[in-house]
């Protein structure tokens, strides 16, 4: 009943929140930040796909007129193909499908076989996700100013919440022997039992200075090294490189889209942790086949930002260790849009249980249901294709 369904319409929703005691970051302007007495104004979308069988599905992310002109009149459930045809029409793009629309194929696809979407992906050998806290950048304003900021925070994520994993954004421009001095002092505060992660979103200025901060990972016994020259983790050559010189693992790969260069990635020898995020790589199928590639490989595949896709995913992986619960900060307690009931599924510091874990949806499809009444309060806009 419904497989010969049909895309009849296609809505984004558009709205707008604000996170208090939060800013962008001066220097460059691209980063959040704390600033106490600040507020931050964001607007997202949400895109929803709605059938002739009466099934919609939905995602956080947007779409456009192409895109949507041509899933209009299509089985949703022919997702395999609609993918390979929108990963073509945006070859000169990102080069990757519009990964929001794919997750709200998926959304379909469960909600009419009643199912929650591991069980489409292959069962789940777990239920409980195991996270590592991600940090907002450092500060200059009291929030995440010092290494003893981080320190505490992440003895705080340990003993308070039970993360069993703790990653730190450092500070944008900031003094080298600073960000050394965190990753030593983190090490020292939450002993050996936790795992470390360091991510400078490509804030170092020199390769001297993403190699004293790889010596420093070294001496910490950190988990991984995440994109730390200026250029985005592009060059496979520096990766490849650093790797050389450091014993810390590198993670490459959160600004290298796609299947095919993330093949091109492990063949030169720049990462030793896979990265995927199914919100920017082409959603669940794109995703999924990246994680295919990296088990090929003997690698562990490691999703970037959290997600209800991510948790479905995780559930079905082998090769992957932790959920990221970004971004997050000691001082801010409310850094995400409303737009679920549950505090669970938010993605907040406190949405994990007391060993630091997540839970995967059981309802079928994506498993919860967007708060719409409060998407609705928060409403600017909206565009509907049909």
């Amino acid at each position: 009943m419904g497989r010969d369904m049909k895309i009849i319409r296609i809505t984004e929703t558009q709205y707008r929140y604000e996170i208090e005691n939060m800013a962008m970051e001066e220097t460059l302007g691209f980063d959040r930040i704390y600033k106490a007495g600040s507020r931050l104004e964001l607007v997202e979308e949400i895109v929803s796909i709605e059938t002739d069988a009466g099934i919609t599905g939905s995602e956080v992310g947007g779409v456009d007129a192409t895109s949507a002109g041509y899933l209009l009149g299509r089985n949703p459930l022919d997702r395999e193909a609609i993918w390979r045809d929108l990963k073509r029409a945006k070859r000169m793009d990102s080069g990757t499908f519009p990964s929001a629309l794919d997750i709200a194929l998926w959304d379909i696809a469960g909600k009419l076989y009643d199912a929650p979407l591991y069980e489409l992906l292959g069962g789940a050998w777990r239920k409980k996700i195991p996270c590592y806290a991600s940090t907002y950048h450092g500060d200059e304003n009291g929030g995440l100013t010092t290494p003893e900021d981080f320190a505490q925070f992440a003895l705080q994520c340990k003993r308070q919440y039970g993360y069993p994993a703790f990653k730190i954004h450092g500070w944008i421009n900031g003094p080298i022997d600073r960000e050394v001095a965190a990753v030593l002092a983190i090490r020292e505060a939450v002993g050996d039992d936790m795992d470390l992660m360091l991510d400078p979103a490509g804030a170092f200025g020199t390769f001297e200075d993403v190699l004293k901060v790889g010596r420093a990972c070294d001496q910490a016994r950190y988990m991984w090294y995440e994109d730390p020259f200026r250029g985005g983790g592009f060059s496979r050559f520096a990766h490849a490189k650093l790797r050389e010189l450091i014993k810390t693992p590198m993670l490459m790969g959160e600004h290298v889209r796609g299947l095919e260069a993330t093949a091109d990635s492990i063949y030169a020898g720049a990462t030793d942790f896979v990265r995927g995020d199914a919100y920017i790589d082409g959603g669940i199928t794109g995703l999924m086949k990246m994680a295919a590639l990296a088990e090929a490989h003997g690698l562990d595949v490691e999703l970037h930002r959290p997600g209800l896709a991510h948790r479905h995913i995780l559930a079905n992986l082998r090769n992957a260790n932790y959920y990221e619960l970004s971004l997050v900060h000691p001082r801010i307690a409310d850094t995400k849009p409303q737009i679920y009931k549950d505090r669970r599924w938010l993605d907040e510091l406190d949405s994990v249980d007391e060993n630091g874990c997540v839970e995967v949806p059981e309802g079928p499809g994506l498993g919860v249901e967007f708060d719409w009444d409060w998407i609705e309060d928060h409403k600017t806009g909206e565009i509907v294709y049909e």
